[in-house]
Protein backbone atom coordinates (compact mmCIF):
# COMPACT_ATOMS: atom_id res chain seq x y z
CA UNK A 1 0.00 0.00 0.00
CA UNK A 2 1.12 3.39 -1.11
CA UNK A 3 1.19 6.38 1.14
CA UNK A 4 1.16 9.99 0.08
CA UNK A 5 0.94 13.58 1.30
CA UNK A 6 -1.82 15.51 0.46
CA UNK A 7 -1.72 19.38 0.93
CA UNK A 8 -4.91 21.71 0.73
CA UNK A 9 -5.14 25.29 -0.51
CA UNK A 10 -7.82 27.94 -0.31
CA UNK A 11 -11.11 26.32 -0.57
CA UNK A 12 -9.78 22.91 -0.71
CA UNK A 13 -8.51 23.32 2.61
CA UNK A 14 -11.69 24.96 4.16
CA UNK A 15 -13.92 22.02 2.76
CA UNK A 16 -11.11 19.19 4.63
CA UNK A 17 -10.84 21.51 7.17
CA UNK A 18 -6.99 20.40 7.67
CA UNK A 19 -4.28 22.08 5.45
CA UNK A 20 -2.37 18.64 5.01
CA UNK A 21 -2.67 14.91 5.88
CA UNK A 22 -1.20 11.51 4.81
CA UNK A 23 -3.61 9.32 2.69
CA UNK A 24 -3.22 5.94 2.23
CA UNK A 25 -3.72 4.44 -1.54
CA UNK A 26 -4.30 0.99 -2.77
CA UNK A 27 -1.21 -0.71 -4.49
CA UNK A 28 -2.13 0.77 -8.19
CA UNK A 29 -3.44 4.20 -7.24
CA UNK A 30 -4.72 6.45 -9.62
CA UNK A 31 -5.98 9.97 -9.43
CA UNK A 32 -9.53 9.10 -10.35
CA UNK A 33 -9.32 6.66 -6.78
CA UNK A 34 -8.06 10.11 -5.07
CA UNK A 35 -10.53 11.93 -6.79
CA UNK A 36 -13.33 9.71 -5.74
CA UNK A 37 -11.85 9.21 -1.85
CA UNK A 38 -11.68 12.81 -0.97
CA UNK A 39 -14.81 13.29 -1.99
CA UNK A 40 -16.81 10.28 -0.10
CA UNK A 41 -14.29 11.88 3.10
CA UNK A 42 -15.51 15.50 2.96
CA UNK A 43 -18.68 15.40 0.89
CA UNK A 44 -20.17 18.29 -1.06
CA UNK A 45 -17.93 21.31 -0.35
CA UNK A 46 -15.01 19.01 -1.68
CA UNK A 47 -16.51 17.78 -4.72
CA UNK A 48 -17.44 21.44 -6.13
CA UNK A 49 -13.78 22.10 -5.72
CA UNK A 50 -12.72 19.01 -7.33
CA UNK A 51 -15.09 19.68 -10.31
CA UNK A 52 -13.19 22.59 -11.56
CA UNK A 53 -10.10 22.42 -9.56
CA UNK A 54 -6.74 20.33 -10.74
CA UNK A 55 -3.90 18.09 -8.87
CA UNK A 56 -0.52 19.12 -8.64
CA UNK A 57 1.54 15.67 -8.25
CA UNK A 58 5.23 15.96 -7.48
CA UNK A 59 5.10 19.53 -9.14
CA UNK A 60 3.00 18.19 -12.08
CA UNK A 61 -0.39 19.88 -13.01
CA UNK A 62 -2.62 16.78 -13.42
CA UNK A 63 -6.43 17.39 -14.62
CA UNK A 64 -6.80 13.40 -15.64
CA UNK A 65 -7.86 9.93 -13.63
CA UNK A 66 -4.62 8.12 -14.75
CA UNK A 67 -2.20 6.59 -12.46
CA UNK A 68 -0.61 8.35 -9.49
CA UNK A 69 2.85 8.17 -9.46
CA UNK A 70 4.38 10.43 -6.68
CA UNK A 71 4.64 11.24 -2.97
CA UNK A 72 2.83 14.80 -2.48
CA UNK A 73 -0.44 15.84 -4.31
CA UNK A 74 -1.83 19.59 -4.00
CA UNK A 75 -5.55 20.03 -4.38
CA UNK A 76 -5.98 22.96 -5.92
CA UNK A 77 -8.94 24.83 -6.66
CA UNK A 78 -9.29 27.07 -9.82
CA UNK A 79 -8.33 30.65 -9.82
CA UNK A 80 -9.01 33.42 -10.77
CA UNK A 81 -7.10 36.04 -12.91
CA UNK A 82 -5.32 35.73 -16.32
Amino acid sequence: MAQITVRYFAAAAEAAGVDEEPWDLGVSPTIGELRAGLARRYGAAMERVLRAGSFLVDGEVRRDEGALRGSVVDVLPPFAGG
